[in-house]
This record gives structure tokens, C-alpha cells and sequence, in this order.
């Protein structure tokens, strides 16, 4: 058996792809798992390190003005089909989870009849699994959706990384107990309050340099801060109460040990916020379609999460209002939430119900 994975770029992608492929792997352990991605995502490391095999196609994404990648775009697609079909050459099914490689994968499978299934993370679809689910009826979304053919998909939740699953099994007997650990794991003091600041895997240059300016004056308040700057971004320097890092690879320990989260609110970060029971200061990318105010929605109805505009997010605004966001904080129960831990298993059993011809 082969199966297709179409999970490349970021981080948002390329996760719960991976998480899928796992769970699928241990009900079909001699399946042959192929990975599509692109030379500048993230699943150039990712993927390899998880112990898949990736082939590369050229990126694809969809011109919104004229310009030469405008006139250059149908060659170029046309140009990821063809890799497109190479590499699903033999496969039983596509499974696709949005973003550039995705749509000339599922060109591809329709082309060859191959059964697609398709999962969608955020609570507002991109276009290339809204042009994608036109194509198969085997779809998954993490958020109920109100029209479209995505409304109609089977509702899943986001499948976790297996650490993030594992984090929240262990912390379920004593949430206060497993947050203090952490912070003492990364060299924090466990009775003082910890943000983590992070702007995705690539880092955000608008949240870094709001900590910049303002991570002196938190800590002289008492405030620990481990910083995610992101593997594009120079490394500051490190003090007693301020750790800086590229990238950070144990997300769980972190997520665990934080009082306060401040980040993008994609929809895996606020997935995995909501496991492992945070607060959260969301600053939504200020470009795109609108997709992380949506995705933050449930957590800041909950009271587990605020969202703050990227122009209002300054050193000036954050240390005027730490003490509120602290209360905010402590009001929080710190229990994480299991609605996502089965995801993955969902997922799984979608594409045994699509190869099956949906019998």
C-alpha cells in the first residue's frame, strides 16, 4: 500500500500531517508513506528527522497581483502537476492538509482516479482545500463551518503532535504540579511567572521586537520569558530572566511550563494551547483571510485567551497591562482539554473509509 501525504510549508501543515502518518503507520506498518513538499518548507527537516520519505515539487502559490510570478504561475503549476504525478505513480490515496503542494496534489489524484482525502485546520478554509474538496467527498475539519462543501466534512478536531499528547497524559493528575516541573526543567524558579513568546517556527520580526523593547522592564517585575525568535532571526542575548532561543523543539515542556503564552494564533498553536490548559495572548497575522481571529475564537470565549491587533501590540501596551493579563492568567483553570487527542485516530479512519471506496 502507498499512501500520499501533501503536508508542506509551515509548521501548521506539515504537524498534524505528521501525526496522521504516525497513527496510520501503526495499523499498516509495511505501508510505503511518501511525503510531497517544497525546497523552502519546513518538511525539508521535519519530515526526515520523523522518518518519512519526501519528494520535493515546485511551490505553487496563486498570484493576487501582476507581476512576472503572475505570468510565470500556469508553467510553474503546471510544472507541480507533472512532479505531482510522478511521485503519486502507484499510490492508493492522497491525503492533503492545505497549503502550496496541496492543490496540484489533488489535480494529480483526480487525474489518475486515486482516492483524496482532505483535512482543514483552520476555522476558515484556504483555497486550496476549498478547490480540493470539490474533488472528493472523504474530507475533515477542526472547526465547524457554516457553508460550503467543507460544511458538510466530518468534524475531527487537529491531530496533536505525539508530544503534545504525551505532555497532556502526564499532566492530567496535576496540572500546577507539571507546570511547576517544567519551569524547573528550563532553569526557570517555579514560583515565579513565566511568558512564552513565540512568532511561529519562522519566527515573527513584529512580536520580537515588542520583546526587545520591553523584556527589561518585565523582568525587573519579577518576569521570566523563554522567546522563540525563530530560525530566520538573530539570537539577543541572554539574562537570568530572559531566554532566547531559534527554535524551540520541545514545544510540550514549554507550552507546560508557561503561565502566559503570547504568539500568532494559528490553528495549531491554539490547538495545542487548549491541551495543555494556557492563557493566551493572541496577535493574528495581520495578513491572510482573516483565519486566526476564527481559529482564537472558542479560547477567548472561554476566558483562556485575548486577542490583541499587531498595530496595538507594543512594549508600551504590554507592560501597562502584564499585571491584568497575570490575573487573567491565574482566573484560568489550568486543566488542559482532550478534544483533539483522538484527531489523528479520526483522520486515520477516514482514509481506511476512502480506500475502501467509502463502503
Amino acid at each position: 500500500m502507498k499512501i500520499v501525504v501533501a503536508g508542506g510549508g509551515t509548521a501548521g501543515h506539515v504537524e498534524p500531517a505528521l501525526a496522521v502518518a504516525h497513527t496510520f503507520q501503526q495499523s499498516h506498518p509495511d505501508a510505503e508513506i511518501l511525503f510531497l513538499g517544497t525546497r523552502s518548507g519546513l518538511e525539508t527537516r521535519l519530515v526526515p528527522e520523523a522518518g518519512f520519505a519526501l519528494r520535493l515539487i515546485p511551490k505553487v502559490s496563486f498570484p493576487r497581483t501582476l507581476n512576472i510570478k503572475a505570468v510565470l504561475f500556469p508553467f510553474t503549476f503546471a510544472s507541480a502537476i507533472v512532479r505531482s504525478l510522478q511521485a503519486i505513480q502507484g499510490a492508493d490515496l492522497v491525503i492533503g492538509f492545505g497549503g502550496y503542494v496541496s492543490t496540484p496534489a489533488y489535480v494529480a489524484a483526480a487525474i489518475k482516479r486515486i482516492p483524496i482525502v482532505i483535512h482543514e485546520a483552520n476555522a476558515k478554509p484556504g483555497l486550496a482545500n476549498r478547490f480540493g474538496a470539490q474533488l472528493t467527498p472523504y474530507c475533515a475539519i477542526s472547526h465547524p463551518i457554516s457553508r460550503g462543501k467543507l460544511s458538510k466534512a466530518l468534524l475531527t478536531g487537529i491531530p496533536l503532535r505525539s508530544n503534545i499528547a504525551r505532555a497532556f497524559e502526564g499532566a492530567s493528575e496535576n496540572w500546577e504540579s507539571a507546570r511547576e516541573n517544567a519551569k524547573k526543567s528550563l532553569g526557570f524558579l517555579a514560583t515565579e511567572p513565566l511568558f512564552f513568546i513565540f512568532g511561529g517556527s519562522l519566527g515573527s520580526k513584529a512580536l520580537n521586537d515588542v520583546i526587545a523593547a520591553a523584556h527589561l522592564e518585565l523582568a525587573a517585575r519579577g518576569i521570566n520569558i523563554l522567546h522563540g525568535v525563530g530560525s530566520n532571526n538573530p539570537l539577543p542575548t541572554s539574562s537570568a530572566k530572559y531566554l532566547p532561543q531559534s527554535y524551540i523543539t520541545d514545544m510540550a515542556t514549554a507550552y507546560l511550563a508557561a503561565d502566559v503564552v503570547i504568539s500568532r494564533s494559528g490553528a495549531i498553536t491554539c490547538s495545542e494551547v487548549a491541551a495543555l490548559g494556557k492563557y493566551a495572548l493572541f496577535i493574528p497575522l495581520p495578513i491572510g483571510n482573516g483565519e486566526q481571529e476564527l481559529n482564537a475564537a472558542t479560547l477567548v470565549a472561554q476566558e483562556r485567551a485575548e486577542i490583541v491587533q499587531q498595530k496595538d501590540f507594543t512594549a508600551p501596551w504590554l507592560i501597562a497591562n502584564v499585571d491584568r493579563i497575570l490575573r487573567r492568567s491565574s482566573a484560568a483553570h489550568p486543566a488542559g482539554s482532550d478534544r483533539d487527542l483522538t484527531a489523528a485516530s479520526k483522520i486515520a479512519a477516514l482514509i481506511e473509509h476512502a480506500l475502501s471506496g467509502g463502503k
